[in-house]
């Protein structure tokens, strides 16, 4: 692969011009992340023509969607930092900043990069920008588009946890795609974000926990913006797993006829359905010898809270459910029912508040569990509609969460061909495979 340039992207306001210098506090649910790896996504797109029309036509529009785009999210284009004088870290956003565009040539296989084979988790690296992040101060943003002459094209986004969840960051990618696809510079109302913190309540100060725990971490008083340096594991291999609707119908019958009772409360999702099925799969093919397994669950929290914030809100806002189980129980025969009924119990909790339990929430991320456990988080949603995300070229072919391939977790999406949904992980070759053949023959039963 080689960098054709590097563009620094000024966000561009359509109808007023961006205040000279702000400053935007961070709250609890963004203070949460701070130094978690940032998430990244490539986006697979196909275009089958040569080099000269990409760089004529396709990528100005990028870039002119891209500053306008930034216009609407200009905090993308700021700086986390945490002054002495704060209890909390803040976004800087000041008129001049930018934020990196990379734009590369490839002459690596775009077929077997956007198709849906097993293959090694390192071979995107090259897609994805490299986000600034020193002691003192961090990028929120960082963008690649790659170029697979005759192919097709990559875009690469990887951004800061502590500023923008996974709904917030792909939110983003929809309003890019929009404004590059219609050549249009403002927003319909259910894509343009919403930057008003003041409805974020905080009246347990979980936010001054969440702040104090960091510090103390490698401290005292240790106020760097350094991210978890998380390696690769060895033989890692990313595998992309497609449910469709008829197969989820099937896992509900198996559930269904495997119950023998009635349970008011059981949730039999498409979420807690797919899910569990992949959970107890993942669990028997890598051989988990830890006496317990813990699925850990991102909940929106957007319209759970009082007062509740709009669908388009900028940040985090994303609260934690887990769902624990012994791990022989999950190995055993009925493994799919103790998987779907831990995930509806974590869920049901909900109904104590979203924020029951939020002040171990950070616990969790520095401690862990002392207990002999394994812990497999879930990111994405289906909900995000990354297929959606088109620029005027079609839809994407594949969308890939890069990121988990360091912590390990899940990623459910929304499906290319809008049947069912998608999961990815990242686990051994040897695991992956056997996690294949399971995740196939348990549909076929």
């Amino acid at each position: 692969m080689k960098v054709v340039q590097v563009f620094n992207i000024a966000p561009i306001s359509e109808s007023k011009e961006l205040s000279t210098q702000t400053t935007i506090p961070l709250t609890f649910f963004d203070i949460l992340w701070l130094r978690l790896p940032p998430v990244q996504r490539v986006f697979f797109y196909q275009f089958p023509h040569p080099a000269p029309l990409f760089f004529h036509t396709l990528l100005p529009n990028l870039k002119h969607s891209l500053s306008l785009a930034l216009g609407h999210f200009f905090p993308l284009a700021g700086h986390l930092i945490w002054p002495l004088h704060s209890h909390k870290p803040i976004i800087s956003c000041k008129t001049g900043e930018t934020v990196s565009l990379t734009v590369a040539e490839s002459e690596a296989d775009f077929n077997h990069l956007a198709g849906t084979d097993l293959s090694e988790a390192s071979e995107i690296d090259q897609l994805l920008p490299h986000l600034t992040i020193s002691h003192d101060q961090a990028n929120v943003l960082a963008l690649q588009v790659t170029l697979f002459p005759n192919s097709g094209f990559s875009i690469g986004i990887i951004s800061h946890h502590a500023v923008l969840d996974g709904k917030t960051s792909t939110s983003f990618i929809k309003c890019w795609a929009y404004l590059c696809r219609e050549s249009a510079s403002s927003l319909p109302p259910e894509l343009s974000p919403f930057l008003d913190r003041e409805g974020v309540k905080d009246p347990n100060d979980l936010g001054a926990r969440y702040a104090s725990d960091w510090l103390n971490q490698d401290g005292p008083n240790n106020r760097s913006l350094e991210v978890w340096d998380l390696q690769l594991p060895e033989d890692a291999t990313r595998g992309l797993f497609h449910l469709s609707r008829s197969d989820i119908e099937k896992l509900k019958q198996i559930v269904l006829s495997k119950k023998t009772w009635n349970n008011s409360n059981l949730r039999l999702s498409t979420f807690v359905l797919s899910i569990a099925y992949a959970w107890v799969c993942r669990v028997r093919a890598e051989e988990t010898k830890n006496r317990k397994v813990i699925l850990a669950l991102n909940v929106d929290c957007r319209a759970r809270l009082e007062p509740p914030v709009p669908a388009t809100y900028f940040g985090n806002y994303v609260g934690a459910r887990l769902a624990i189980v012994e791990t022989k129980e999950i190995l055993g025969e009925d493994g799919l029912i103790v998987a779907v009924d831990s995930v509806n119990e974590s869920l049901e909790n909900l109904k104590e508040g979203a924020l029951s339990g939020a002040e171990n929430w950070s616990k969790w991320l520095l401690d862990g569990f002392r207990d002999d456990v394994r812990i497999i988080g879930v990111a994405g949603s289906p909900r995000f509609d990354v297929y959606g995300n088109d620029f005027g070229w079609g839809r994407p072919k594949k969308v890939e969460m890069a990121s988990i391939d360091r912590t390990g977790a899940f990623c459910l999406s929304d499906s290319r061909s809008g049947d069912g949904i998608e999961i990815g992980f990242v686990s051994s070759k040897e695991a992956m495979e056997t996690f294949a053949s399971l995740f196939l023959n348990g549909l076929q039963s």
